[in-house]
């Protein structure tokens, strides 16, 4: 049985030790309040400046318009109140049930910000539902409007401005939880790594040690466990611990154990998962119902990011087209002066998901270079399913320059446009090296090929396979944006230098 179940089915059996409640979770409560108070007197700060900033009148007469009633004529001051107020309790609903209100230190402040917008245009659409279905066309729309976009402003403000309060206290170690992590093994070493170069998180890292259970013949030896946890308590409570790591596998009657001791002790636990070990630190947690459930191999890549990407492509390709026509005319011509054969050379690739697909390229070997491949074969220099020779007999004088300045490969460009390729990827395969590829190469084609990628800049004459995929199997676990532009730019360089094959 895995700990997480254990943790599952014994945590409701243990009642709770007195005076329990005067822990963290009461102040978790408190500070909960105050921000709820906080978000209270955003929307009521927010209300006044948009009301005062559209009837174009000063606080002191606002004020006075307030307190006789007349702040919008013809509707009652009891009612603008009563939408105030309805207003603020949906924000505060909505943003409890995102766990707005929990701690700040255990979320990324994008996500909080995001959340903090979702929960602001929820209660907006409460709010101006409720003013169409009493018919207030008397309260001008643009103070409504106005005064969610401040609340929404205000509130993303603060928040961004108290998270990094904290963080600023966290690293004077002001507020910070104090853990003590026990068990051994790449998990616990994992775990505290975490802790330690992650200050936001607020933890303080005070000792460590053994699991009592990490020898498995303890796990019958019920008496000898339970003083080996005592022990465990104690120096954690002579730290001044105020919670309890526990990053090794551990049976249902232990884990029953360590919950009663830590609540006569008054100290927290945390059990880390031990399901897979380290394949959890790549993994993320998604709830099936109630069933906690680890996703691994995600897909990290968003689907925002993949436009940009491909509108990237577009753009680019579009461009360099243009800026480089005369130059593609004019090594079409000298092409056809130089050799017999067509301008272009169309290559059968396999794309993203093993679509097949006809790479372009400009000719740089002789009209029958493909049948003349078996007597070179034994000349190969690259390892693997690869296949270069350096001074190739089927390459034409022509070819060795273009391939030097990689200006065979400028055609390219149109299969970019026509979504076949990508400006930065893994290289398309040939169909004879996709069937000898192992099982964990196919990850190469997961995502769309690219006419230059960080095997191209970085190991090009590199003869290793073991290479050429760690690199780009390196550049679709870390893909972004600007490492596509680093590569591109990286690749002028190695163009200009004449580093191709």
């Amino acid at each position: 049985m895995s700990t997480l179940e254990s943790v599952q089915r014994v945590s409701t059996s243990v009642p709770p030790a007195p005076g329990r409640e005067k822990g963290f979770a009461t102040a978790s409560r408190g500070m909960s309040k105050r921000r709820m108070l906080l978000d209270v007197i955003t929307i009521l700060g927010a209300a006044v400046l948009a009301a005062l900033y559209e009837l174009h009148t000063g606080p002191l007469a606002g004020a006075k318009r307030f307190w006789h009633g007349t702040l919008i004529y013809g509707r009652p001051m009891w009612i603008l109140l009563a939408l105030l107020c309805g207003f603020a309790v949906a924000l505060i609903a909505t943003s409890s049930r995102l766990h707005l209100y929990s701690p700040m230190r255990l979320g990324s402040i994008l996500h909080e910000q995001r959340l903090s917008a979702q929960a602001c245009f929820a209660s907006g659409v409460v709010l101006t539902g409720t003013l169409y279905l009493i018919h207030a066309d008397d309260i001008p729309r643009r103070i409504v409007l106005v005064t969610l976009g401040l609340v929404t402003i205000s509130l993303g403000v603060r928040r961004l401005a108290g998270r990094f309060l904290l963080y600023r206290r966290f690293e004077r170690g002001i507020g910070t939880r104090k853990v003590w992590i026990v068990g051994t093994g790449p998990q616990a070493y994992a775990l505290r790594h975490h802790l330690e170069s992650t200050p936001h998180l607020g933890y303080t890292v005070k000792g460590s040690s053994e699991s009592p259970v990490s020898r498995s013949s303890l796990t019958e030896a019920t008496g000898e466990v339970a003083g080996m946890f005592e022990a465990v308590f104690q120096r954690a409570r002579r730290q001044f611990v105020d919670e309890i790591f526990f990053a090794s596998p551990c049976d249902r009657s232990i884990v029953l154990n360590v919950l009663e001791q830590a609540r006569t002790h008054g100290v927290d636990v945390r059990v880390a998962l031990d399901m897979y070990h380290d394949l959890l630190w790549s993994g993320s947690i998604e709830y099936i119902g109630q069933f906690p459930t680890f996703l691994f191999h995600p897909d990290h890549v968003s689907e925002l990011g993949l436009f940009f990407k491909r509108m990237f492509d577009v753009v680019f390709s579009s461009l360099v087209l243009i800026v480089i026509s005369p130059l593609l005319l004019a090594i079409a011509a000298v092409i056809k002066l130089d050799s017999q054969g067509p301008v272009f050379y169309f290559s059968k690739r396999i794309g993203k998901k093993g679509r097949v697909f006809h790479c372009v390229k400009f000719r740089t070997m002789v009209r029958d270079a493909q049948e003349q491949r078996a007597e070179i074969e034994h000349l190969n220099e690259r390892d693997g399913v690869l296949f270069k020779v350096t001074n190739d007999p089927r390459i034409t004088r022509l070819g060795r320059f273009l391939r030097k300045y990689s200006l065979d490969e400028l055609p390219q460009f149109f299969n970019v446009l026509r979504g076949e390729m990508s400006v930065v990827g893994p290289r398309p395969p040939l169909a004879e090296e996709v069937k000898e590829y192992e099982l964990g190469h196919l990850r190469r084609l997961d995502v769309t090929p690219g006419i230059t990628g960080l095997w191209q800049v970085q190991a090009r004459q590199d003869p290793s396979f073991a290479s050429y995929v760690s690199l780009d199997m390196t550049y679709i676990d870390t893909w972004s944006i600007w490492l596509d532009f680093k590569i591109i730019l990286r690749t002028i360089g190695v163009v200009f230098a004449g580093t191709g094959s």
